[in-house]
This record gives structure tokens, C-alpha cells and sequence, in this order.
């Protein structure tokens, strides 16, 4: 920890606590430049008999097995302290679901679209390394000072086999793709349930009670038969989220499906029409980009003083700058 200097806490996950910190040391041990800043995650060991968590473990192998993604947050280096190790991450300024809580109201059509694309080309890229991440939700979803969303927070990560040849617990509860594209279109989660019972009730009320019928593999989920839900029939999403467009309808039908085969794969959402009807996806850099609780505000860009954003959907000679205005930043001669 000697190369590094601590600048403030982060946040507190389930397996250690997060600290931002400047790099001030030159070591050619840790590929981390002089001066970077970076987020350090400090995983203490309860015994040293018990060895490294499984889920820091898997955090780490997660990271290693895949090259650098601009679309997945980026290990930096990994090495001992004290009775534990610390994890050194590129740092980000917040995450997704201090931009949905910060928002004034639900996102606009072109951002929910920016996030959701950089979201999908994440996931694309983990599943074509395979490696399934079981973790996603808005706060596993950070955010760059450039308005960059990176997928982070591999502690429930798993490498899986595209045959379906290896098992995996059923004892992971998190959200989905299609759920955090409900949640942006919406402003607020479309299953807020707060335990395992009141989520499936808010999931069958709007999807509808599966059957065998619907979902094949149903009757072969563990516990499928300790608990019954009476007979409901699926809610249409256009009066669910009555302000989405059919395009924005069409992309959340096909993630949210019982049957997980059925489902539309990253890579295949990427190429939904949804992308490529107007408003089109806003570039990162027109994104909001909250700080984190307790963080400086962030810094104005300095630059002459405008009237118009330029937009796609503008006619070009109303977003053109007025000559005049810039004249007094030029230097003369």
C-alpha cells in the first residue's frame, strides 16, 4: 500500500471496502502509472486458515481471463496487505443507479438507449469470453468521468460451458438485462420486491403465471414444487411502461421470457431496431454523470459561451456557433 496514497472512501461491498487512491510510487511490480488515480479494494481474510474468499476469487480469475473491454471495468493489479490483498481497479466517478436516483425525471429515449447499448456490448463481450457475470444490476454499473457505463463487481462471475454441460447453484437472486432496461424506461424498478416471495409476485403479476405450456423446463427447477401462485395472465407491456416506444416494447419483450433459451442474446440486441430509430443512442459525453455521495462537484469545462447543442435531429444551420461569440477567444494575428 507504501505507492499508494488514499484520498477517500468509495463505498463498502460484501467482501471489503472501497477507497480511491493516487498512485505515488514508481514500481515495476504494479503496472499502474504515477499519479493515476485508481479504486483499491481492501478484502481482509477473517483466518488466514481459510484462504482468499471464493467470490474475491472469482472477481479475479473473471478479470484475468478476459483481455481489456472499454465496456468492463479494468483490473489493474492485485498484491498483498497485511492479513488480506488488495484489489487495485481503474477508478470511476459513480454508477448507474446514482444517475436513475439523481434523475429529475425518467431518463430521455436517446440516453436510456446510450446506456442500454453500452450495457449489451459489455455482456456481448463477456459471454463471448465465457464468462457469465449473474450480477448485473444499476449499481454494478459504473460510471467513467466520460460518461463510459463498464460492467464491474465480477465476485459472482462464473466461467460456463456454451454446451450447458456445467451446473450452477439456483441460489442467486439478481436483476437482469431486461430488467435494468425496465428500470430506465421506467425511472424506477419494474419488480421491487423486497424478499424472494413479493419478487416472484411482482414478476408474475406482470409477466403472467408461468405453465409447462409457456416454459418446458419449469417442472425441473429445484423447489418447483413448495410453493404455488394462483393463475394470472400476463400484463401488456405497452401498459406497463405506456410512454416506451414500440421499438423500446418490442427489445424488452424478447429479455424478459420465462424460457432463458428464448431469450435475445447480447450480441442479437445489439442489432434490434430499437439502436437504430430516432432518437438514436446519445454519445456518452451528453450523459449525466452524478458524484458519488460526499465526492466534489465535478469541474466545468472552460470554453466560450454557446447557445445552441448541436443535435442529430436538428436542421444543421440552427446548430451551427455564432461566429461572433468565439471571436474574442481567438488570439489575434
Amino acid at each position: 500500500m507504501d505507492q499508494y496514497c488514499i484520498l477517500g472512501r468509495i463505498g463498502e461491498g460484501a467482501h471489503g471496502i472501497v477507497f480511491k487512491a493516487k498512485h505515488v510510487e514508481v514500481n515495476w511490480l504494479f503496472p499502474v502509472q504515477t499519479g493515476e488515480i485508481v479504486a483499491l479494494k481492501k478484502v481482509a481474510l477473517r483466518r488466514l486458515e481459510d484462504g482468499i474468499p471464493n467470490q474475491a476469487l472469482r472477481e479475479i480469475k473473471a478479470l484475468q481471463e478476459i483481455e481489456d473491454n472499454q465496456h468492463v471495468v479494468q483490473l489493474k493489479a492485485v498484491f498483498p496487505h497485511g492479513a488480506g490483498f488488495v484489489l487495485a481497479f481503474e477508478f470511476m466517478l459513480s454508477d448507474l443507479a446514482e444517475v436513475v436516483r439523481h434523475a429529475q425525471r425518467p431518463l430521455a429515449p436517446a440516453q436510456v438507449k446510450s446506456y442500454l447499448q453500452m450495457l449489451l456490448k459489455g455482456v456481448a463481450f463477456c459471454h463471448a469470453n465465457n464468462i457469465v457475470h449473474r450480477d448485473l444490476k444499476p449499481a454494478n454499473l459504473l460510471i467513467s468521468a466520460s460518461g463510459q457505463l463498464k460492467i464491474a463487481d465480477f465476485g459472482l462471475a462464473r466461467v460456463f460451458s456454451p454446451d450447458g454441460s456445467r451446473l450452477y447453484t439456483h441460489q442467486v437472486a439478481t436483476r437482469a438485462v431486461g430488467c435494468i432496461m425496465g428500470e430506465l424506461l421506467n425511472g424506477s424498478p419494474l419488480f421491487p420486491g423486497e424478499n424472494d416471495i413479493e419478487q416472484l409476485c411482482c414478476v408474475l403479476r406482470i409477466l403472467g403465471t408461468p405453465s409447462p405450456q409457456v416454459w418446458p423446463e419449469i417442472t425441473e427447477l429445484p423447489d418447483y414444487n413448495k410453493i404455488s401462485f394462483k393463475e394470472q395472465a400476463p400484463v401488456p407491456l405497452e401498459e406497463v411502461l405506456p410512454d416506451a416506444s414500440p421499438q423500446a416494447l418490442d427489445l424488452l419483450g424478447r429479455f424478459l421470457l420465462y424460457p432463458p433459451r428464448q431469450r435475445i442474446a447480447a450480441s442479437q440486441a445489439l442489432l434490434h431496431q430499437y439502436f437504430f430509430t430516432a432518437p438514436l443512442p446519445a454519445h456518452p459525453s451528453e450523459l449525466p454523470i452524478p458524484q458519488r455521495p460526499g465526492g466534489p462537484a465535478p469541474k466545468a469545462h472552460p470554453g466560450p459561451p454557446h447557445v445552441h447543442e448541436f443535435h442529430v435531429d436538428r436542421p444543421l444551420e440552427e446548430s451551427l456557433l455564432n461566429p461572433e461569440l468565439i471571436r474574442p477567444f481567438i488570439p489575434e494575428g
